[in-house]
C-alpha cells in the first residue's frame, strides 16, 4: 500500500532540497517500513548536495536516522513493529564472502546500486517518476523503507535523537579506533578534522587510553570542542605546520594518525605526522576524484601502514547496540554532539550552518 509523505528532496546538486509530499510504496520481501522520529544533519550528505559526489537525481538524502518499525515485508524475522531501531546504511546480503567473514560493510552480494532496494527499484517516487533512496535509507522524511538488514533493534530508552547519531557519526568515529586500528592502551594519537566524525574518533581514543590526543582542525571553535572531548593538545592548522607541531609534541610522530576529512593534502599530512611503523587511517569521505600522492620510497622504508576505515569497520547488528550501551553506561558522549534541532522545513539552513562549520551535529526531528 502507498502514503503520502512529506520529505525532503534533491533535485539539482547546489540548490536547495524542496520540502513535499511524495509516494512511499509499502515494504515488500525483506523489507521494513520505519517512522522516522530523528536523522543526523551530515557531511556524506553535504557531498551530493555540493555536486560533490555523482548519483541519480532526484534523491531523498539523509542516512544517520533513527525511529520504530511500523510494518514488516514478507519474510521479515529480524524486526517486529514497534521495535525501536537505529538505520543501518550498510544493509547487507548475509551470504557473500565478506558478510561470511564478519565484514559486513564491505558486502558485495548485493547487485544493485544503493541508491535503490535490492531489487533494483525504488519506493519513493513522485508524480509517476521515481525518487532515488540515499544509501538505500533516505531518512529526510517521516517514514523510509529499508531493507530488513537496515534496521537494527535499539533498547527503547535511547533517546531517538541519540540513536540517531549512534547509526553514523558515533559509529565511525569510535568504531575507526575500536575496529579498524584497534588502538592500545597508551598509543599516541593524532585526528585531522573535529567535525562530528572526529570527535568521535577523538572520544574514541579517550576510551581506550591513548594519550597524548592531539586534535587538529583550522577552527578554533572546532578545538574547544576536540578537547571536551578528550584531546589532551590541539594544533591549530591555520596558524601552525601541524606536520611539524604535531612532531614536536611526540617527540617524531604518532602511533596512530586518522584523517576525517577526506582531501588529499589532509591524508598526505597525516601520512607524515605518522611514525615509522605506526599507522594511518583514512576516514574522512573524499569528494568524486579527489586523488593524493605520497613518497612512494618512504612507504617501504618506514613500514608505514594505510588503512581506510568504512563505517567503523562496523558489524552493524554487533557494534550498534554495543554503542548504545556504552553510551547509556555513560563511557561515550553523544548528548554534547548535538549543537541544535530542527524541523524538516529546516534542513536547508541546517546544511547551510554544516558548510558554516557552526555544527557539532544538528539533528532534525519529527513528532
Amino acid at each position: 500500500m502507498s502514503r503520502r509523505i512529506r520529505a525532503a528532496v534533491l533535485y539539482e546538486p547546489r540548490r536547495p532540497m524542496a520540502i513535499e509530499e511524495v509516494d512511499l510504496d509499502g515494504p515488500r520481501a525483506g523489507e521494513v517500513l520505519v517512522r522516522i522520529r530523528a536523522t543526523g544533519v551530515c557531511h556524506s550528505d553535504y557531498h551530493v548536495i555540493k555536486g560533490e559526489w555523482s548519483l541519480p537525481l532526484p534523491m531523498v538524502l539523509g542516512h544517520e536516522a533513527a525511529g520504530i518499525v511500523e510494518e514488516v515485508g514478507p519474510g521479515v524475522t529480524l524486526v517486529k513493529p514497534g521495535d525501536h531501531v537505529i538505520l543501518n546504511f550498510r544493509a547487507h546480503c548475509g551470504r557473500c564472502y565478506y558478510c561470511n567473514i564478519g565484514r559486513p560493510v564491505l558486502c558485495d552480494g548485493i547487485p544493485t546500486p544503493r541508491w535503490v532496494m535490492f531489487d533494483g527499484t525504488t519506493r519513493l517516487s513522485r508524480g509517476g517518476q521515481p525518487i532515488y533512496h540515499m544509501a538505500r535509507v533516505a531518512s529526510f522524511a517521516e517514514y523510509a523503507v529499508v531493507p530488513e538488514t537496515g534496521a537494527v533493534p535499539v533498547r527503547k530508552d535511547v533517546p531517538f535523537d541519540r540513536a540517531a547519531l549512534i547509526g553514523c557519526a558515533v559509529m565511525t568515529g569510535v568504531g575507526a579506533v575500536l575496529n579498524t586500528a584497534r588502538v592500545p592502551a597508551g598509543s599516541s594519537v593524532a585526528v585531522i578534522g573535529c567535525g562530528g566524525v572526529g570527535l568521535n574518533v577523538i572520544q574514541g581514543a579517550a576510551l581506550v587510553g591513548a594519550d597524548p590526543i592531539i586534535a587538529v582542525d583550522i577552527l578554533e571553535t572546532k578545538l574547544g570542542y576536540a578537547r571536551e572531548f578528550g584531546a589532551t593538545h590541539t594544533v591549530d592548522a591555520g596558524q601552525t605546520d601541524p606536520v611539524a607541531e604535531v612532531r614536536r609534541i611526540t617527540g617524531g610522530g604518532v602511533d596512530f594518525a586518522f584523517e576525517v576529512i577526506g582531501r588529499g593534502q589532509t591524508i598526505r599530512q597525516a601520512y607524515e605526522m605518522t611514525r615509522p611503523g605506526g599507522t594511518t587511517v583514512v576516514v574522512g569521505m573524499a569528494p568524486d576524484g579527489e586523488e593524493v600522492s605520497l613518497n612512494a620510497l618512504s612507504l617501504p622504508r618506514t613500514e608505514k601502514t594505510i588503512t581506510g576505515c568504512w563505517y567503523g569497520s562496523a558489524r552493524p547488528w554487533v557494534d550498534l547496540p554495543r554503542m548504545a550501551e556504552l553510551y547509556l553506561a555513560g563511557k561515550i558522549k553523544v548528548d554534547p554532539l548535538i549543537s541544535r534541532h530542527y524541523r524538516l522545513d529546516e534542513i536547508n539552513a541546517a546544511f547551510e550552518a554544516l558548510g558554516r562549520g557552526e555544527l557539532k551535529r544538528g539533528v532534525v526531528v519529527f513528532d
